[in-house]
């Protein structure tokens, strides 16, 4: 038995620095890769943020010459101000921030409590329920979107008038709207599921030893120890959030509650002004390249972990 673990004779097993030489793209040819891939898809990033620090007629006259991803010529932040007088952004990011966050945190709690159950606990036919889940992936959201307008206009409402309480029914023009609908998510449900079975199922049993019921299992063995699925579901569950366009513009009809993707086509009435729309377009970027960046290795270990099951 021990001679059949030796290495062959004369066979040397390979040097550490050898295997490092021989590991795909961590030479130099994978780096200059990886650099030249990064500078062609931050172009457009780099443009549009160095177009809405100059004026339009600077725009259109760089666009023949690398001067157009340079910041150079007349600079100034008069497309910001602009943007602030023609449309109410400030309103418009609150708002978006309002919903996306929440649209997270009860994405994360309710999506992870569903695939807990689905992993942990003994459920007949989970399976088959998970299963059915990721199958409404297939369905897209345009071919449900006029089915659900009539199912949230059906839902009964809570109006608050003062100290004054009444029933009505509609969901229509409101936050909740641009919310509920979107909490519950099968991919979120699926990366949780795959990552909480990479987590060892003796550490329910000890658990269980100790005492305690599943929810307690879940809330501070599981969900401690699962980090990555966390910001992973985050980050996939605020981009659409954030990006949400279609739907906004079809429940909600009052300024003061509309996201910042509606704002965009204000820009687009009367005189379009092209040095505001990528000053625009920048305020709405820069969260979602922030948040991505602080949660960028979360996201790589999660989508690793969710996609090896050993």
């Amino acid at each position: 038995m021990s001679a059949a673990i030796k290495p062959a004779a004369g066979r040397k097993s390979p040097s550490r620095s050898a295997t490092r030489i021989l590991r795909p793209g961590t030479g130099i040819g994978g780096w200059a890769l990886r650099i030249a891939l990064a500078v062609i898809f931050s172009f457009p990033l780099l443009f549009m943020f160095v177009s809405s620090l100059k004026p339009d007629q600077q725009i259109f006259g760089d666009m023949s010459s690398i001067a157009a991803f340079l910041p150079v010529g007349h600079l100034s932040l008069d497309n910001y101000a602009g943007v602030f007088d023609r449309v109410p952004a400030a309103r418009f990011l609150i708002n978006s921030v309002g919903v996306s966050v929440i649209t997270v945190v009860l994405g994360v709690i309710i999506n992870s409590m569903a695939a807990f159950a689905l992993s942990r606990m003994k459920v007949r036919g989970k399976g088959i329920i998970l299963t059915l889940i990721i199958a409404t992936l297939i369905v897209p959201f345009e071919t449900l979107a006029l089915p659900l307008v009539w199912w949230v206009n059906q839902l009964p409402a809570l109006e608050v008038d003062g100290f004054n309480l009444s029933l009505t029914t509609g969901w229509l023009d409101t936050y909740h709207v641009q919310i509920v609908p979107f909490v519950a998510n099968a991919f979120s449900i699926y990366l949780f599921h795959q990552y909480f079975e990479s987590i060892p199922k003796e550490l329910d049993e000890a658990a269980r030893v100790d005492g305690a019921g599943w929810f307690k299992i879940y809330r501070q063995v599981v969900m401690p120890l699962s980090g990555p699925a966390v910001a992973t579901v985050a980050i996939l569950t605020f981009l659409p959030a954030w990006n949400s366009y279609l739907w906004p513009l079809m429940v909600v009809q009052s300024e003061e509650l509309r996201p910042v993707m509606i704002g965009v086509q204000y820009f687009f009435q009367l005189n379009v002004s092209w040095g505001q729309i990528m000053a625009y377009t920048s305020l709405i970027t820069l969260p979602v390249v922030a948040l991505f960046i602080a949660f960028q290795r979360a996201f790589v270990n999660s989508i690793a972990a969710s996609g090896v099951k050993g």
